[in-house]
C-alpha cells in the first residue's frame, strides 16, 4: 500500500534522510513507530517501508548528496519528492 498521507509522507522523507546520513548509502527500507490508537503503546512494534525511486538519475543525486550532508540532503529529497515513494510493508 503506498503511503499518500501527507504527514506520514513528511516524517518518512525526514526518516529517510536521517537513515542515509548514517548508513552513508540510498536505504530502500525504513521504519516509523507503529501508530497505536489505544492501550499501551509499544516502542518496538514499527511499521516498514520500502522506498521507492522511480528514476535511476534521481537516486544518483541522492547518492551524490549524502558526503554533503543532511541540509544537502534534504534540499535534494525535497526537489526529487515526486520520484520517492513509500510502500507500506504487510
Amino acid at each position: 500500500m503506498k503511503e499518500t498521507d501527507p504527514d506520514k509522507l513528511a516524517l518518512l522523507y525526514e526518516r529517510f534522510k536521517d537513515v542515509c546520513l548514517v548508513e552513508k548509502e540510498i536505504w530502500t527500507e525504513v521504519f516509523l513507530p507503529r501508530e497505536i490508537k489505544q492501550g499501551p503503546v509499544r516502542t518496538n512494534v514499527q511499521d516498514r517501508y520500502e522506498v521507492v525511486i522511480d528514476n535511476k538519475d534521481v537516486e544518483a543525486a541522492l547518492e551524490a548528496n549524502i558526503p554533503l550532508g543532511g541540509k544537502a540532503l534534504a534540499a535534494a529529497i525535497q526537489e526529487y519528492r515526486a520520484h520517492i515513494s513509500f510502500v507500506k510493508k504487510a
